[in-house]
């Protein structure tokens, strides 16, 4: 269970504060189920290279498709970069509502006069596309999904957070990430950010207590009424 009194702390000291997306803001892909996109995008690089799909279909995550592809040709990764970044727009648009009080923790973030900025592995086009149908826009002031053709600046590179930081005009050090997975401890340490795992899962939180976050919450409420006493 969360310790109110170190997530409290832990966001008073930050000036800004960094949400991951898929799982403290939503399940990307509740609605589109992630290995169906994988199969999908198999598909077309197995139709480019017969090799590389081969590989590919022993995995049922996208962004390891994706890696294949970018391994095997520039070009062949671009084309396979632009269908996932399509499935994803897909996916958020069925995916179902934000994941529970998350809405809560963005607007309790900006009515604590803190930044706010979404940093994803996903693309910023499907981030972008989410938070508008469900009214969120308004409380995100920068958006920082998957680099293209980048693939190495993803998490746990803390290249999204030094980026959204410097977009905000403010030292990376005083922002706290918000995310549900190792990389996200990962990159925020690498950064010097301060981190609360989210850990939606049972298993995640020794995992998170292992890579030493900060603060690990079971519930993205918790995170909204610390901010409100923050």
């Amino acid at each position: 269970m969360t310790h109110a009194d170190p997530l409290t702390e832990t966001l008073a000291n930050a000036r800004v504060i960094l949400f991951d997306f898929d799982g403290p803001v939503c399940d990307v892909f509740a609605g589109l189920p992630a290995p169906e996109v994988a199969r999908e995008l198999t598909a077309l690089l197995s139709a480019e290279d017969e090799a590389a799909g081969m590989k590919a279909a022993q995995t049922d995550d996208p962004i390891e498709v994706l890696h294949i592809a970018h391994e095997t040709d520039t070009e062949l990764g671009q084309k396979i970069e632009q269908a996932l970044t399509t499935a994803e727009v897909r996916a958020v648009a069925v995916t179902g509502q934000p994941t529970p009080g998350a809405a809560e923790a963005l607007r309790a973030a900006r009515a604590a006069g803190r930044g706010v900025a979404v940093v994803s592995n996903n693309s910023a086009e499907c981030v972008r596309v989410f938070l508008e149908l469900h009214g969120l826009d308004e409380y995100v002031t920068k958006i920082v999904g998957r680099p293209s053709e980048q693939l190495h600046l993803m998490k746990p590179n803390p290249f999204p957070l030094i980026t959204a930081a410097e977009q905000m005009h403010i030292d990376v050090t005083s922002c706290t990430l918000i995310g549900d997975s190792l990389t996200d401890i990962q990159a925020a340490h690498a950064a010097g950010a301060t981190v609360i795992g989210y850990a939606n899962k049972p298993q995640k939180s020794d995992l998170f207590a292992e890579a030493q976050a900060d603060v690990i919450t079971e519930d993205m409420h918790a995170i909204a009424d610390a901010l409100t006493t923050a």
